[in-house]
């Protein structure tokens, strides 16, 4: 794993867009406040909630949740111009879910409008149900995840929902990924700031 194990830190990761670092830092995360979620990821999260088996506790609402990871395989690839933060967050109120079975109906969900890919409708309708089914029906509370340790199975990958927002307080920046170098602050400060 990339980083400690939870066990050993009690840090979950986060990773935001450079733009909203100042913003991040100062205010805290909230699971709205990034200008990217109402285009990008609403009417997604809503599709996917429509979808919750009776397992999921109303509480659970994944348009309302902040989405983290417990941690990163071995050399993870961050996308350039992002950061990398630790987060505390109250384990009573996050939830954990295979990410891997959301994001194979990411691109189908949002093609679907377009005459080229019009099919892609059908797809979501029969296997894209299939695979949120067990998307919810593998997912778990987090601190039932710890006791079970999901997030350790191959072909897990555990994305860990928030449903509380996180103050300035609770979270440490890690790492800046500049042109697909992942650096430490303070690399990326002497590569950058001279020092």
């Amino acid at each position: 794993m990339f980083f400690q194990d939870y066990q050993n830190t009690g840090w979950i990761y986060h990773i935001i867009h450079i733009t909203n670092l100042k913003k991040t830092l100062t205010e805290g995360i909230h699971y709205n406040d990034k200008i990217s979620y109402e285009n990008h990821y609403e009417k997604f999260h809503d599709f996917i909630d429509s979808l919750k088996t009776k397992n999921i506790p109303p509480w659970v609402i994944r348009k309302k949740a902040i989405f983290a990871t417990i941690n990163y395989r071995d050399n993870p690839c961050f996308h350039s111009h992002t950061a990398v933060l630790a987060l505390k967050a109250d384990k009573s109120k996050c939830w954990v879910a295979n990410e891997n079975r959301a994001n194979q109906i990411y691109e189908p969900f949002i093609l679907k409008e377009m005459e080229e890919f019009k099919g892609a409708k059908d797809y979501l309708n029969t296997k894209g149900r299939n695979l949120i089914k067990e998307y919810w029906e593998t997912s778990l509370s987090f601190e039932d995840n710890i006791k079970e340790r999901r997030d350790l199975v191959k072909g897990y990958d555990a994305e860990v929902m928030i449903f509380d927002s996180i103050p300035p307080e609770d979270i440490q920046l890690l790492y800046l990924t500049s042109d697909h170098r992942t650096l430490t602050v303070k690399e990326w400060k002497k590569i950058f700031c001279g020092e």
